[in-house]
């Protein structure tokens, strides 16, 4: 029996979205106000305000019960996904530990889960499954941490699908266990490409079910569902160090429409917060935190709640799709023709033509090549990177064994020189272990120059080897080519129609172009080889420049640390010089003052021995009157 093809989304009422609020501390009252919670209802109240605002949502949780969000958001969201639903979770508030847990374990885990019971319980059906994942820097760069080739990525709308990221990769996955996988590695590597701003940075990880829904068919209409993950960096006020939250962003643009802007993540979360989507925020709250912070929070997940959605469940048979877009195209194309080429004809058969190409890259078949493709380069992009880890090992051991064997011969050549002469045996035994020292040094030094020149070979014998291929693979496709072009030299020779015909002309024609057609798709095949090599090789040097800079910057490492014992032993020696001159400076002092009350003490005895003797008119009083 044949089933009626549904091309249209089909659209359901209209649904606010739900928040939800997860308390990282129990809410107590602080000094800045009263933080306070009743069932889904939160109460509070700043210093300055006798009054205490409401807040109200759809689950008020705490660090301890966050699991219940499971059943009582997370499990209804994912379920809609098995009905053709596009889905967005949202997770975003103060960054603690409670937050990376959530997003590193709880959700993504759980939900993924979910959707992978869904698909393998329907045993009958055939299904196809992908993940991808884009990161965002604060200045709104977005980046595909799956593509190899870092393609520009824009946001484009189809009539049936929906919202589309063109020049998005995509990696087909079989499993929960495989998603998570790529899920946490992806996460993992957001850390290492941004180390310093990775707190700062929002991250969307996206996962596209679909399976047809009469599987003994050819073609077969298919349900689409979309999972979209977002975490988002920053906080709700416009005054937090850590930046502005994008939601806040989209916010003002959702109310003030004039506003627009051109950032990708704002786009993608428009279209969550107001598009065909049924969408969850989740929202990590600090009840201890920064008044204004808090309050700001608490603000901002209640407007979002306010935000309305239209959830639509896309039903679709691609082949008839495509079939529709190419009748519509030739149609506008005969229009055009006629001479009616109005602007809004050309600008409609613009987008027919984007909406063709997004529905034939929709291909099943073309992209799990393409994952194969993106699969393989990323396991062959860790086998190199692992071997080049380990050789940078390799060369710090070796650099760490040279700097022990230093020391110990330091070590060794100061005794020496400090003991001086001795017994004849103890020198003789001491400059025995100096010898061997030096003879350990000498071969370890030779071991470390010998690691660049044997890399430096390697890399030469590397680049010979893809040079030799590419030659070897060019001599080939020239051959092909001249056995070709003889050939069909003999073939227009045995044939016998009139030189200047029309027929021999088309014959010689149809041959010079197999040719032709012969000769680029081996210059083709040539460009490819010489593509891939050098993306090799500039991963190969990539990798090497990153452990010339580890080295570089351990180097540095070591410089600064001498430097600053060097400068904390200096400073101790000029403290304590400066502490013994201070003291010598006191004790100076003092004993000046004891000498100069001693002198007033002989002045004072000295003067009344005087008074008596002039008193009792003894001749000496004059003398000392005159030596004084």
């Amino acid at each position: 029996m044949a089933t009626t093809t549904i091309n249209t989304p089909t659209c359901g009422a209209a649904e606010t979205v739900k928040v939800g609020v997860v308390l990282i501390t129990s809410p107590e009252h602080t000094d800045c106000g009263a933080f306070a919670v009743e069932g889904c209802k939160i109460n509070h109240k700043s210093a300055t305000n006798k009054e205490a605002k409401s807040f109200t949502f759809d689950q008020v949780v705490t660090a301890d019960t966050a699991e219940s969000l499971h059943s009582e958001l997370l499990q209804p969201l994912t379920e809609s996904i098995s009905s053709g639903y596009n889905v967005s979770l949202l997770v975003c508030g103060t960054p603690t530990d409670m937050v990376g847990a959530l997003m590193d374990k709880i959700i993504p885990r759980q939900v993924l889960s979910n959707l992978f019971s869904f698909t393998t319980s329907q045993e009958t059906t055939e299904y196809f499954i992908s993940v991808s994942f884009l990161q965002f820097y604060p200045d709104g760069a977005a980046v595909d941490l799956v593509s190899p080739n870092k393609e520009t990525l824009q946001l484009v709308t189809h009539p049936v699908i929906g919202s589309v990221v063109e020049g998005l990769c995509e990696v087909c996955v079989c499993s929960a266990e495989e998603a998570c996988d790529f899920y946490k590695t992806c996460r993992e590597t957001i850390k290492t490409n941004a180390e310093g701003i990775s707190s700062r940075c929002s991250s969307l990880f996206s996962v596209t079910a679909e399976w047809k829904l009469h599987p003994e068919q050819v073609e077969s209409d298919v349900c689409r569902s979309k999972l979209q993950l977002f975490s988002l960096a920053g906080g709700a006020s416009k005054t937090d160090l850590r930046g502005v939250i994008p939601l806040l962003k989209v916010l003002d643009q959702t109310l003030n429409p004039p506003v627009v802007s051109d950032s990708l993540l704002h786009a993608l979360l428009k279209d969550a917060l107001t598009g065909n989507n049924r969408t969850v925020l989740i929202y990590c709250i600090n009840s201890q935190g920064f008044l204004d912070e808090t309050r700001s929070a608490l603000h901002l997940a209640q407007k979002v709640r306010g935000l309305v959605t239209k959830p639509t469940s896309v039903h679709w048979n691609p082949r008839s799709a495509e079939q529709e877009l190419r009748e519509s195209i030739m149609e506008l194309q005969n229009v055009i023709l006629l001479g009616e080429s109005e602007v809004h004809n050309i600008y409609k058969l613009a987008q027919l033509t984007q909406s063709l190409k997004i529905v034939k890259n929709q291909s099943w078949k073309k992209r799990r090549e393409e994952s194969e493709k993106i699969k393989f380069k990323i396991k062959k992009s860790s086998i190199s990177s692992q071997q080049f880890s380990v050789d940078c090992l390799d060369h710090k051991e070796r650099s760490e064994t040279a700097k022990f064997l230093q020391e110990k011969l330091r070590q060794e050549m100061e005794e020496h020189i400090r003991e001086g002469k001795g017994s004849a045996e103890k020198v003789q035994e001491r400059v025995t272990r100096i010898q061997q020292l030096k003879e350990a040094l000498r071969e370890e030094t030779l071991k470390n120059e010998t690691v660049p020149r044997k890399s430096q070979l390697s890399q030469q014998s590397e680049y010979n080897e893809a040079q030799e291929r590419r030659r070897q693979l060019k001599e080939d496709h020239t051959r092909l080519i001249q056995e070709e072009v003889a050939k069909m030299e003999r073939d227009l020779a045995q044939e016998q129609p009139p030189t200047e015909s029309p027929q021999r002309e088309l014959l010689v024609l149809s041959r010079e172009r197999q040719v032709l057609v012969m000769h680029i798709e081996a210059l083709r095949a040539e460009a490819q080889q010489a593509e891939s090599d050098l993306q090799d090789q500039h991963h190969r040097h990539q990798t090497e420049l990153c452990c010339l800079r580890e080295e570089s910057l351990q180097v540095f490492r070591v410089f600064r640390q001498v430097s600053e014992e060097q400068r904390k032993i200096s400073e101790g020696r000029y403290r304590s010089v400066l502490l013994e001159a201070v003291q010598d400076a006191i004790y100076l002092s003092a004993q000046n003052q004891q000498l100069q009350a001693e002198n007033k003490q002989l002045r004072k005895a000295l003067g009344e021995i005087k008074d008596a003797l002039a008193v009792r008119g003894d001749p000496v009083a004059d003398l000392i009157n005159q030596q004084q």
